[in-house]
């Protein structure tokens, strides 16, 4: 099926609100619902043009006199880890990887929850319940798992959990929705750069050309993370480019 075989859905725009990521300034987006037996094909068109999927809605920004939200995405073939993403895959070697179906847990929601205590006391996800990460994981029209990281099993029982991510399988790649992991000092440290590493290591293997990060801002450092992954695309006037 093309991306051109299906009715794309109607759109609607937020208000607009307080931008997250660039003080003083606004943000709005538009959105549209993903329904029917074409939700796949349309998430997967709609991520194509800048588009992320949040449960059965896939959204974009649409900020007026503002472009500073710009999609990227790793070329997973082509990747090489430089020598300290080499030390970091070698440190968390160990763990034990498992793609589960997108069904929420309480010990899922625990680490979620002491993640967002370390790394986003405020924003939006900081209220969540445990209902709304149920809503997260589950509410998924499309072909999603939540991949799991443990600490090695022992006596027959499940390694300590220490990372996961809500990930979409897509025909041209893998699209990391989000990642959480454990924080602590004195814990196994760059779990979350290793997640990525994980999806490139696992999308080259499967011959997929790319794993989506979501949007990257210049200059924010909160998302500066995503620059280390080369080669990556921008969508950068309705084109990716190589950078």
């Amino acid at each position: 099926m093309t991306d051109q075989s299906f009715r794309f859905p109607r759109f609607f725009v937020t208000a607009p609100g307080p931008c997250p990521y660039v003080p003083g300034r606004t943000e709005r987006k538009v959105f549209a619902e993903l329904k029917g037996r074409d939700s796949g094909e349309m998430n997967e068109a709609l991520g194509r043009i800048g588009f992320r999927r949040s449960q059965n809605v896939v959204y974009r920004p649409s900020c007026d006199m503002c472009q500073a939200c710009i999609s990227v995405r790793v070329l997973a073939p082509r990747f090489t880890p430089s020598a300290s993403q080499k030390k970091l895959l070698k440190r968390h070697a160990d763990l034990e990887v498992h793609a589960c179906e997108p069904w929420s847990t309480e010990e899922q929601w625990g680490l979620l929850r002491r993640y967002l205590t370390a790394r986003h006391p405020v924003g939006g996800m900081a209220g969540m319940d445990g209902h709304d990460y149920a809503d997260m994981v589950e509410q998924s029209p499309v072909d999603t798992v939540i991949v799991e990281y443990r600490e090695p099993s022992h006596d027959g029982r499940p390694g300590r959990l220490v990372g996961c991510c809500l990930t979409d399988k897509q025909a041209d790649g893998l699209s990391m929705i989000y990642s959480f992991y454990e924080t602590e000092a004195g814990g196994r440290g760059g779990l979350g750069n290793f997640i990525i590493l994980d999806h490139i290591t696992r999308a080259g293997r499967a011959g997929l050309p790319f794993v989506y990060l979501g949007y990257w801002i210049e200059g924010c450092d909160r998302m500066a993370y995503k620059t280390r992954f080369r080669p990556f695309e921008k969508l950068l006037g309705g084109a990716w480019r190589e950078s």
